[in-house]
C-alpha cells in the first residue's frame, strides 16, 4: 500500500502545481479582455478571435482546476447532512460516491472526448465564426481536464482506503476547504443560525 500512496503523492504533486498555475490563464483572460473592449472602443475594430480565445482561456481555468478542486475538497456538498455523521461514515460514503458515481462519469468522458478530440485535429477543425480560432484545441483542453480528474480520482479513492485501513492519517481533518470553512464560522457564532441570540447579543 505504500507503493500507491507514494504514487498518488505524485499525482497530488501534479495537480497541485497545475491548480496552482491556474491563476495566471485568469490574468490572461482578464487581459485579453481588456485590451480587445478597448480596442473595439477606441479603434472601432474587434476580432472573433479575441472573444474566441476569452472562452478557450476560462475554459482551460474550470477544466485544469477541476482536479486539483477535487484533490482539495473543495466542491459543493449537501453539508446539512454529511456534517452530522462521523468522520468514518463520511469516508466510507466518499470511497462510495468516488467509485459509483465519479470514476464512471470521468471514464465515460474520456471515452467520448478522445474520438470528439481526435476528429477535430484530424480535420483541423475551425470555428464556424468569422476569423475564429482553431477548435481541436479547446477540445483538448476538455481531453486534458478529465485525464487529470482520473488521475485524481484514483488517488483519492486509493487514500481513502487507506485511511479507512489506518494506514494514512487524513489530511483533511485540517486542511479541507469545508473544514476551514467550518472552523471559521464556528468561531464567529454563524454556525447556527440563532448563535446571536443564544449568546446574548
Amino acid at each position: 500500500m505504500q507503493g500507491v500512496l507514494t504514487i498518488c503523492r505524485g499525482i497530488d504533486a501534479v495537480t497541485a502545481f497545475i491548480g496552482r498555475q491556474v491563476k495566471w490563464l485568469i490574468l490572461a483572460a482578464i487581459i485579453v479582455s481588456t485590451v480587445n473592449a478597448i480596442v473595439r472602443k477606441v479603434f472601432d475594430e474587434s476580432s472573433n478571435a479575441w472573444l474566441e480565445l476569452q472562452w478557450y482561456l476560462f475554459g482551460a481555468v474550470f477544466m485544469f482546476a477541476a482536479a486539483y478542486t477535487l484533490q482539495r475538497n473543495a466542491h459543493i456538498r449537501i453539508d446539512v447532512i454529511s456534517s452530522h455523521l462521523k468522520k468514518r461514515t463520511r469516508d466510507w460514503i466518499d470511497l462510495f460516491c468516488h467509485i459509483v458515481f465519479l470514476m464512471p462519469f470521468v471514464l465515460l468522458m474520456l471515452w467520448l472526448c478522445w474520438p470528439f478530440f481526435l476528429e477535430s485535429y484530424r480535420t483541423q477543425e475551425m470555428s464556424m465564426n468569422s476569423g475564429g480560432l482553431i477548435i481541436w484545441p479547446a477540445k483538448a483542453i476538455i481531453l486534458i481536464g478529465f485525464v487529470l480528474l482520473f488521475f485524481q480520482a484514483l488517488s483519492e479513492i486509493a487514500k481513502r482506503i487507506a485511511i479507512l485501513a489506518g494506514q494514512m492519517d487524513d489530511p483533511d481533518d485540517h486542511g479541507s476547504m469545508h473544514a476551514t470553512v467550518a472552523t471559521e464560522l464556528a468561531a464567529t457564532g454563524m454556525d447556527h443560525p440563532h448563535g446571536d441570540r443564544e449568546n446574548g447579543r
